[in-house]
C-alpha cells in the first residue's frame, strides 16, 4: 500500500467559526496600491462635479434662411431685424424669439433706423423716385410713405426729407432743393428750408445740452446754421470757395474744419460752431482729408497723419505710417492706406498711441441703429485663413498688444456684424447665423 505524502487542504467554510487572524489580522487585506488608487478616484469624481463643462467661445444661437441679397440690421436694444424673401421681421438676439413679422415689403438696400421707425427706401432701376417707407421699430406696423430720401443726424431725432446729388454719404451729405423736416408719427412736413441749388447737410452740436442743429454749406458760399425743432436760421456767415464735397466740411467736437483753396496752396479754416466766427486758418502743409478723432481731428496725406486740436489748430501728434482712421463704437482704428484698405491697430486717439497690433484683421461694424456703432470697450476682428477658407474671429481690446482668438467661423461665411454678446454673419448656403461670443475666452 502506497501512501501519499502530499498535503490535503479540505475547507471547510465558516459553519465552525471564524479564524483569529479574520478579526484581528496581523496584515493588511487589501493590495498595497488600493489606498492611493480609492483617493485618487474620489478627487476626480470631486473636481469632475464640481467643475462645469467648458464654454465653447463661439455658439450657435439661431439661424434664418434669407436671399443673397436681403438686408439685415442690428438694433441698440438686442434685435436682429431681417428682410428674408420680401418678409420683414424682428427676432430677439438672445434667443431668436420672433417679436413680430410686418409682412410682404418691397426689397431695400438697406435698412437704416431713427426716431423708432424702420426706413425703407426700395431697389430702383433709372431715374425713378421710390421713395422712403416707415415702419415702426415697436410692432412692425407701416406708419408713412413719401417721395425723396429720409436722412437722420446723429444726436437728433429729427428726420428731414432732402433730395441728394452726387452721393449722400460721408461726414456729410449734398442735397439740392428744400429741406424737410418730418413728423416722424404722421411723415407730414412740420417746417421747410429753401435750397436754390444745393448745399452740403451735416449735423452740428450745440451749445451744453441743447441738442444737435443742422449746417447748411451752400454753394453760394454762404455757411448757415438752423434749429432742428423750428427750422430757424440761428447763424450765418460766408466761407472761402470749396468743393463742399460730403466730406467737406467736417464737424469735430463741435468745431467746423474747412478745406479750402489758399495762397499759394491749399488752406484749413476752423468755424466756431455756434457763432461760425472764423477761429484760425493754416496751411495744409500736403494734408488734404480731415477725420474725426475722437475729440481731435486727423488730417492725412502723402506724410502721414498729424492730429491737431480742432479749436486752436495746435499739433498734438503725428504718425508718418498712417494714412486713415475709423471709428468702430469706442475703438479706433488706424490705417495704412487712404482707401482704408489696411488696417493697421488699434490706437489712442488723445495721444497717437498703437493699442493692438491689426495687421491682417479686419474690424466689424457694429449695430446699425446707432450708425455702426457699439457702446462696449472691445472690437470683433476676422481673418481668413487660406487653408480651408475658414474665417477666424477675434477679440481685440485695450491693454492686449495681439488680438485674442476666439474660434473659426465655417467656411464661406462673411458679411458680418456685431452686437454685444452677438456676431451676425451670412453663409454662402443661404443662411444668416447669429452667434454668442465669450470675449473673455
Amino acid at each position: 500500500m502506497t501512501v501519499q505524502s502530499n498535503t490535503v487542504i479540505i475547507d471547510l467554510g465558516l459553519e465552525r467559526g471564524e479564524p483569529d487572524s479574520y478579526d484581528s489580522p496581523q496584515r493588511s487585506v487589501f493590495p498595497i496600491w488600493f489606498p492611493a488608487a480609492v483617493l485618487a478616484a474620489l478627487v476626480l469624481f470631486t473636481a469632475g462635479s464640481s467643475m462645469a463643462p467648458a464654454k465653447a467661445p463661439l455658439t450657435e444661437v439661431f439661424s434664418l434662411q434669407v436671399g443673397p441679397a436681403d438686408a439685415y440690421a442690428l438694433t441698440d436694444d438686442g434685435r436682429l431685424l431681417a428682410q428674408t424673401f420680401g418678409m420683414l421681421s424682428a427676432y430677439n438676439l438672445s434667443d431668436g424669439g420672433t417679436q413680430w413679422e410686418a409682412g410682404q415689403t418691397a426689397p431695400a438696400f438697406r435698412l437704416r433706423l431713427g426716431s423708432g421707425l424702420i426706413l425703407m427706401r426700395p431697389w430702383t432701376i433709372g431715374s425713378r423716385d421710390p421713395g422712403t417707407t416707415a415702419i415702426s421699430l415697436a410692432d412692425g406696423s407701416e406708419r408713412w410713405s413719401r417721395s425723396g430720401t429720409v436722412v437722420t443726424l446723429a444726436g437728433s431725432p429729427t428726420l428731414l426729407a432732402a433730395s441728394p446729388t452726387r452721393s449722400m454719404g460721408g461726414a456729410a451729405r449734398r442735397v439740392q432743393g428744400p429741406v424737410e423736416a418730418i413728423d416722424p408719427l404722421t411723415g407730414s412736413t412740420r417746417w421747410t428750408v429753401d435750397v436754390p441749388s444745393s448745399a452740403v447737410l451735416v449735423g452740428l452740436p450745440g451749445p451744453g445740452d441743447s441738442g444737435t442743429r443742422m449746417l447748411l454749406v451752400h454753394d453760394d458760399r454762404t455757411m448757415a446754421v438752423h434749429d432742428l425743432v423750428t427750422g430757424e436760421r440761428l447763424a450765418t456767415a460766408a466761407v472761402p470757395p470749396a468743393d463742399y464735397d460730403p466730406s467737406n466740411p467736417v464737424v469735430v467736437d463741435g468745431t467746423i474744419l474747412l478745406r479750402h483753396p489758399g495762397r499759394p496752396n491749399m488752406e484749413f479754416s476752423a468755424y466756431d460752431g455756434v457763432t461760425l466766427r472764423n477761429l484760425w486758418s493754416q496751411p495744409a502743409d500736403g494734408y488734404y482729408e480731415i477725420e474725426a478723432c475722437g475729440i481731435l481731428a486727423c488730417l492725412t496725406g502723402p506724410d502721414g497723419m498729424r492730429a491737431i486740436d480742432p479749436a486752436t489748430g495746435d499739433v498734438r501728434w503725428t504718425n508718418p505710417q498712417w494714412r486713415g482712421v475709423q471709428q468702430f463704437g469706442n475703438q479706433f482704428v488706424a490705417y495704412g492706406s487712404a482707401e482704408n484698405t489696411q488696417p493697421l491697430g488699434l490706437i489712442d486717439p488723445d495721444t497717437g498711441q498703437l493699442e493692438v497690433d491689426l495687421t491682417g484683421w479686419r474690424p466689424i461694424y457694429g449695430a446699425a441703429g446707432s450708425s455702426g456703432v457699439q457702446h462696449e470697450d472691445h472690437l470683433l476682428v476676422t481673418r481668413s485663413e487660406e487653408v480651408g477658407g475658414r474665417t477666424m474671429v477675434a477679440v481685440a481690446q485695450p491693454g492686449e498688444t495681439q488680438p485674442r482668438l476666439l474660434g473659426p467661423l465655417p467656411a464661406g461665411t462673411g458679411d458680418c456684424q456685431a452686437a454685444p454678446g452677438r456676431l451676425v454673419c451670412r453663409s454662402m448656403y443661404g443662411q444668416l447665423v447669429v452667434w454668442a461670443y465669450d470675449r473673455k475666452g
